[in-house]
């Protein structure tokens, strides 16, 4: 659909209303528990489905494959369309994703569902983007930071529920309680979210995303199914490189559409190039756009906050979702914990504190800048792990260590990054690098668990026998924080004047 461009030019958004971040809140919690609660589900959803936990890992390795995708493209598209439509597009695939899962007869049908929950992830990045149009920097940092923490559950304490619901009345309670949520947060977010005109000119390029949709799938399955496909075999192998050469040709289409662009700065819109002679025409045909600028890309401000983000999630991510669970339920390594008490001891208290980190990085990151705020995450972070690698065979310690990292990465990192991600871009290409940097959460994700899952098989196949064979996932995590500490610092910052006053906001006094 043509874009008419003398929509950039309309007055400042509309007062936020009262429920603006309730609503938004309850919009992400719809998508959120279908990441969070589910995990203890899985077997009985092989078990009631009358299917392999091969095709149950399958969907999970779709969920947040298209997570990925969602978060780039949507994001993006948030820019020409405005960030109001695309949350309601959202809000009815999670819907209809949860209607599936919840009736889902066998496994294509639910895995049909997954698929569609995992694109509304957008959600999340569209939330941000969205706060960061209508609310004034320290609102916003408040708002960011509530909405962090809701990225991370109810706490740990929706892993334990759901498996509660699962044991009791089956995985499709869980589905129908997302529902009931899906429902309610798209409802307020068509009332209390205002509708803001969209920030760039031009039009969605499509074969750009595409590419990088198809780049994102091919690296992260492979990644994903590597430990069990075989690292060498022909199928990884075909993902990966597949993947790798989707991303060169999307780089390559970026470039061409970037060509006629005039400026990256966060100032103005870069991918406007209209003349006097289109600004009287009755209709202009908009101009295909890249979906990320390449020279933002190639910037300070760019590849260093995504290659941070993408090392952070693979160091702490892959030692919290499998190295550490794996360390303290081994009889012969770690502590011989049962799944429930690992699980209250060594997750649900990380989980439990970056709820208040979120918050307090929110609080920070428009006072004293969100690059030292995520500079303060990443130390905090490789510090707590410094100590919990030579120290991991002391159960406290290694407690203490995980409840540091709870409020260092759970909770500041999380937030910090996001809120970087903002700001850090030009007006036009907000949702493009928002969008990337969520995508970049996956695929750090998916690298950490693999490349931990490789190490300890790696580990095990050589003979190594008691705590060493999970010495080289330890390790390696250690050194994945210490990369992204390298990283962050090699952030450009933001110039104050630039990050306290991108856009005219309206008052943000209800919020």
């Amino acid at each position: 659909m043509p874009l008419n461009f003398r929509e950039r030019t309309r007055p400042a958004p509309p007062a936020v209303p009262r429920l603006l971040l309730p609503s938004l809140v309850l919009a992400v919690l719809g998508y959120q528990i279908n990441a969070t609660m589910l995990s203890p589900a899985l077997p009985d959803i092989a078990r009631r489905l009358d299917t392999s936990s091969s095709l149950v890992g399958l969907s999970q390795t779709l969920f947040f494959l298209l997570a990925a995708v969602g978060q780039v493209t949507l994001a993006r598209l948030s820019d020409y369309r405005g960030r109001k439509p695309v949350m309601l597009l959202c809000g009815v695939l999670l819907i209809i994703g949860n209607l599936a899962c919840a009736l889902a007869p066998d496994i294509s049908v639910y895995l049909a569902g997954r698929i569609l929950q995992g694109v509304s992830a957008a959600m999340f990045s569209l939330s941000f983007l969205t706060l960061n149009d209508l609310l004034p920097p320290a609102a916003f940092g408040r708002a960011a930071g509530i909405i962090s923490a809701v990225n991370g559950g109810f706490a740990g304490v929706d892993a334990i529920v759901g498996g509660r619901l699962a044991d009791t009345v089956g995985f499709r309670a869980i589905f129908l309680g997302g529902l009931v949520l899906s429902v309610v947060g798209t409802l307020a977010v068509a009332r209390y979210v205002p509708a803001v005109p969209p920030k760039a000119a031009g039009s969605m390029d499509w074969l750009g995303a595409g590419l990088l949709a198809l780049g994102l799938s091919g690296v992260l399955i492979g990644l994903a199914q590597g430990a069990g496909w075989g690292w060498t075999s022909p199928a990884t192998l075909g993902c990966v490189v597949g993947g790798l050469a989707a991303l060169v040709a999307f780089v390559l289409v970026q470039r061409s559409r970037s060509a006629g662009s005039n400026s990256v700065s966060g100032t103005g819109a870069g991918t406007d190039s209209r003349t006097p002679a289109a600004d009287n025409a009755t209709t202009v045909r908009p101009r295909t756009t890249a979906v990320i600028d390449i020279r933002l890309l190639a910037s300070r401000r760019a590849w260093p906050l995504l290659l941070t983000v993408t090392l952070t999630l693979a160091g702490a991510f892959g030692a919290l979702a499998l190295t550490i669970p794996l360390f303290t339920q081994d009889a012969h390594a770690g502590y011989g914990l049962s799944a429930t008490r690992s699980a209250l001891l060594y997750a649900t208290p990380a989980s439990a504190i970056g709820v208040i980190g979120a918050p307090l990085a929110g609080y920070f990151g428009p006072r004293v800048g969100w690059r030292r705020t995520a500079l303060v995450g990443s130390a905090g972070s490789l510090l707590a792990f410094a100590v919990a690698v030579p120290f991991r065979s002391e159960p406290w310690v290694l407690f203490a260590a995980l409840a540091v990292l709870g409020l260092t990465y759970n909770g500041i990192s999380i937030t910090a990054l996001n809120g970087l991600a903002v700001v850090s871009a030009p007006k036009d290409q907000q949702g493009a690098l928002t969008g990337l940097t969520g995508a970049c959460f996956g695929v750090g994700a998916s690298l950490g668990t693999a490349l931990a899952s490789g190490l300890i098989t790696s580990a095990g196949t050589d003979g190594a026998t008691g705590a060493a064979a999970y010495t080289g996932a330890f390790v390696a995590a250690l050194a994945l924080l210490a990369l992204a500490m390298v990283t962050a610092l090699a952030v450009r910052p933001v110039p104050a004047d630039e990050e306290a006053g991108r856009t005219e906001r309206a008052p943000a006094a209800h919020v």
